[in-house]
C-alpha cells in the first residue's frame, strides 16, 4: 500500500465525518423549529456513507498490490421519516385545530451520541493520517 493512498483514505474519512458533524449540528440547531422555509416542521437529517468507487483498472491494481478499499464518500443526506413529536400547546401559532404542535423528530441525546461517535471517528482518521505521515518522514531519514 502506498503512503499516499493511506493518506487519501484517511482524508476521505475526515471529510465524511466533518460533513456528518455539520448535519448533526444542523439537527440540534433546529430542535424547536416548527416551520421551515416550506412551512412544515423541520425533519431530522442523516448522512449515508459508501465506499468510494474505483475504476475497474484501479480495482484490479489495488487488489494485486494488496490494497483493500479506496476510502469513503457521502452518497446522500436523507430525511428521517419517523413521526414528529406532538406537544399540546393550543396557544402556539403553529398549533393544529386540536391544539397540538408538531415539533421536529430530533432527539438531542441521540444527536449528541452521534456527535461523539463522529468526533471519535474523525480523531481516528487524524491518528492514521499522522502515523502514515510519520512513516514517510522516517523513510526519508534513512538515507542520512
Amino acid at each position: 500500500m502506498s503512503l499516499f493512498s493511506g493518506m487519501n483514505i484517511s482524508a476521505s474519512g475526515m471529510s465524511a465525518q466533518r460533513l456528518r458533524m455539520d448535519i448533526i449540528a444542523q439537527n440540534i440547531a433546529n430542535v424547536q423549529t416548527t416551520r421551515d422555509e416550506n412551512g412544515k416542521p423541520y425533519r431530522r437529517k442523516a448522512v449515508v456513507f459508501a465506499e468510494k468507487n474505483a475504476t475497474p483498472f484501479q480495482e484490479v491494481f489495488m487488489r494485486t498490490a494488496g490494497i483493500i478499499g479506496s476510502g469513503v464518500k457521502v452518497t446522500k443526506i436523507v430525511e428521517d421519516r419517523s413521526p414528529l413529536r406532538k406537544v399540546y400547546d393550543p396557544t402556539h401559532p403553529d398549533a393544529d385545530e386540536d391544539g397540538y404542535v408538531s415539533y421536529p423528530n430530533v432527539n438531542v441525546v441521540q444527536e449528541m451520541t452521534d456527535l461523539i461517535d463522529a468526533t471519535r471517528s474523525y480523531e481516528a482518521n487524524v491518528t492514521a493520517f499522522n502515523a502514515t505521515k510519520n512513516m514517510a518522514l522516517k523513510g526519508l531519514e534513512i538515507g542520512k
